[in-house]
């Protein structure tokens, strides 16, 4: 790890990508106390400040080792994007050291994010409603602009429930404003930008291991306070293993079970994450990690 430092310019920011349980916050307060910076949250469930142990928010004590940003501010009921989180990144001064799994936000940081105006509670209302039909994924295909439905991922509900509602909203598909991304946050030449690269058996050990540990720490005492008001379509609902031990304090499951079926979750999430660096963070820096690797955790 510390021949890694080694190479990065204390002037620039650094940007680490990576998937879930890769030692991405790790490496970042590395690099926070070797040359100075601030640690930011790049992870969209880390956010919320009802998730600490369950979404593996740093802790107290690494929070004290190096300033952090972004981390549990939101409180649960509130809205929240990757627009809002590029405008808090955008207040912070100084270095900033950007961590974390969530693709979408390390793409927008770098490759600049359209001015979308927000989409009222009305529309979101009706298309919640139409994902939740068995034809509403269709319907809202058919009514989009034919130059969206070429560019998104038709198989994704929420990308396609996110381009009906920029339709509704705005009366232009999401592609024309796409067309009108502004400069990014971060260009290229102003960070090291580093995507970690794990063996899949390692990281998947690594994820049952993390996870047996979080409930040890609490998590699901975490999921317990939550449930009066759980809503699973809400944003902060969203981590992985908290609607399996939704399910489980429901009655619905054993705890082994919901275990289980969380773990096989978060190992389909790390997939997900790797598919997406390797389509869109082509041009980053990959950095393998795992035994006998100089960034192992």
């Amino acid at each position: 790890m510390d021949s890694l430092i080694a190479t990065l310019d204390p002037a620039r920011h650094v940007l680490i990508a990576g998937p879930t349980a890769s030692g991405k916050s790790a490496l970042a307060l590395a690099i926070a106390e070797a040359q100075g910076g601030t640690v930011v949250n790049a992870d969209a469930l880390q956010v919320w400040s009802c998730w600490r142990v369950l979404t593996a928010r740093p802790g107290p004590e690494d929070e004290a080792r190096a300033p952090h940003a972004l981390y549990g501010h939101v409180a649960p009921g509130r809205d929240y994007s990757v627009g809002a989180w590029l405008s808090e990144v955008a207040a912070l001064p100084g270095r900033l050291i950007v961590t974390g799994g969530t693709g979408l936000y390390m793409h927008a940081l770098t490759a600049g994010l359209a001015a979308i105006p927000p989409t009222p509670p009305q529309i979101r209302a009706r298309a919640d409603a139409l994902n939740r039909s068995p034809e509403g994924l269709a319907r809202m295909i058919a009514d989009l602009d034919a130059a969206t439905r070429a560019r998104i991922d038709l198989r994704n509900p929420v990308r396609v429930q996110r381009a009906w509602e920029v339709l509704q909203a705005t009366g232009r598909g999401i592609s024309a404003w796409q067309d009108e991304t502004p400069p990014p946050l971060i260009p290229a030449g102003r960070a090291d930008r580093l995507v970690l690269q794990a063996d899949r058996d390692w990281l998947a050990d690594r994820i049952e291991r993390r996870f047996r540990q979080m409930l040890a720490q609490g998590a699901l005492d975490e999921v317990r306070a939550m449930l009066p008001r759980w809503d699973p379509a809400a944003l902060w609902a969203k981590p992985i293993g908290a609607p399996e031990l939704v399910a489980h304090l429901q009655g619905c499951c054993s705890l082994d079970e919901a275990i289980a079926q969380a773990i096989i979750a978060t190992r389909q999430y790390a997939k997900a994450q790797r598919s997406f660096f390797r389509g869109r963070l082509r041009d980053w820096q990959p950095v393998q990690i795992g035994p006998r690797s100089v960034t192992e955790m």
